[in-house]
């Protein structure tokens, strides 16, 4: 681990600065106080005043491969000194490097590859992609969902970020699979799997077949509940975009490159998608890179027509190399089979072992290092720990105490999501565990069942 020593002062400069001059995103200004964060390494950040937090949120849920990986910093110090940066109309060797890294990863069938500047306009790009390949306008998208803060990208979105963003049009929001909430009253995975697909095929007929370009859907839905589909529906989904000739559009930007044990996580369900969209979790978020991986028979719509979209930074090679290097060192050092074997062996057995003590949860639910806990105040009626769209005490305080013990979390609403690096090691990770044992233990109080 990196020594650091503490600069309270530095620290104290940093955090005036911030808050004199810095517009955050999603948040009232004036209440603000941000933690001021000073260095990281692996599974740990570390604040001027020499505290160090085990980082069980990986930021917004990116540092898959830790934070200051040597190989990908390094591989970022070497682009920077051979060329910083380029026009999209030139070709550089770390964007063609890094598009080919991406198809091999992909499955059979995806040739091209378009770069952006993230997961939002990643969708927003595979949209239009959608749009002018089928001739049809129309969005389809799980009201648990989040896509990004773009036009097109913010109003697919389902979660109520949404709501004061809704300017694009041609967007219909449908209920996706969630058994322990089921909108379709169903009592096991598989009487949700098809009730869940029968929803989404009415809504496809009362829309209109012929309307519908595409279909939008996180893979494993993330900050909306790490919600994992049942065994059968993206397979089921890729069968109605079949049917109606509707693209499949499959956002992995948040639930690939390991985070949920595989590369890409819908290919743990035998269905494969038109388009793919990526972002952070390719670089760990270390430069911004996103992007589409283009099916064959949509990269070929373009082969003789213009497509109507670009960025300046489209595959930048900072960004580019630090793709190359976090999937050559992913590769190299069994990165996502450790994410697969920490969530079978370690995290999963111990979050169980939490809810067997802990009456606050309702359910665990996850796989690699992908995980939430809905925390309820009463497990008969699953009542929610913290409203839709709102906060609790009881959240605040889960967060807050976590904090103070060392441990960085991601919660979002009732939910604590348990989201630590794919590098994370089984000690790391029961260090977690433990500091999580003793939040739920204050949490407890808020349980009314």
């Amino acid at each position: 681990m990196t020594e650091f020593a503490p600069d309270p002062a530095r620290g104290a400069a940093v955090y005036a600065a911030d808050r004199a001059h810095v517009f955050h995103s999603w948040s009232a200004q004036k209440a603000l106080k941000p933690l001021v964060i000073a260095g990281g390494q692996g599974s740990y950040v570390w604040d001027f005043d020499g505290n160090r937090y085990l980082d069980f949120s990986s930021q917004l849920v990116n540092t898959n491969i830790g934070h200051q990986h040597p190989r990908v910093v390094r591989a970022i110090a070497e682009q920077a000194a051979k060329l910083t940066t380029i026009a999209p109309q030139y070709a550089n060797e770390a964007r063609g490097q890094a598009a080919q890294r991406l198809i091999d990863l992909a499955p059979d069938g995806f040739s091209k590859v378009f770069f952006t500047n993230g997961g939002a306009d990643a969708n927003e790009n595979a949209i239009r992609m959608a749009r002018l390949h089928t001739g049809r306008d129309k969005v389809l998208s799980f009201y648990r969902s989040y896509h990004g803060n773009t036009g097109a990208a913010i109003t697919s979105t389902g979660d109520p970020r949404r709501w004061p963003n809704e300017y694009a049009t041609g967007h219909v929001h449908f209920f996706g699979p969630y058994l322990y909430r089921s909108s379709f009253w169903a009592a096991t995975d598989a009487e949700e799997c098809q009730r869940a697909l029968e929803h989404l095929e009415q809504v496809i007929q009362f829309e209109g077949p012929a309307t519908i370009a595409a279909i939008l859907i996180e893979s494993i839905v993330g900050t909306a509940g790490v919600l994992v589909p049942p065994r059968g529906y993206l397979a089921g989904v890729r069968a109605l975009a079949d049917k109606y000739g509707i693209v499949w559009i499959a956002d992995e930007v948040m639930c690939g490159f390991g985070r949920a044990g595989s590369w890409f996580a819908f290919s743990q369900h035998g269905a494969v998608p038109d388009l793919i969209t990526f972002a952070k979790g390719s670089n760990s978020g270390y430069v911004p890179i996103g992007g589409v991986i283009i099916s064959d028979p949509i990269a070929a719509t373009f082969d003789e027509r213009v497509f109507p979209g670009g960025l300046t930074y489209s595959g930048h090679p900072l960004a580019s190399a630090s793709i190359v290097a976090t999937i050559d060192a992913m590769r190299d050092e069994g990165i996502v089979e450790n994410a697969a074997r920490i969530g079978a062996q370690t995290l999963g057995p111990g979050l169980a072992e939490l809810a067997s003590r802990h009456p606050v949860i309702g359910e665990v639910r996850g796989l690699g290092v992908f995980w939430a806990l809905d925390l309820v105040s009463n497990r008969e009626t699953r009542a929610m720990l913290a409203p839709y769209g709102g906060a609790s005490e009881a959240m605040a305080t889960l967060a807050a105490q976590a904090r103070a013990k060392g441990l960085l979390t991601f919660t979002n609403y009732n939910r604590l999501h348990v989201v630590p690096p794919c590098t994370i090691s089984d000690a790391e990770a029961k260090e977690g565990l433990a500091i999580l044992d003793e939040v739920l233990t204050s949490v407890d109080a808020f349980y009314q069942g």
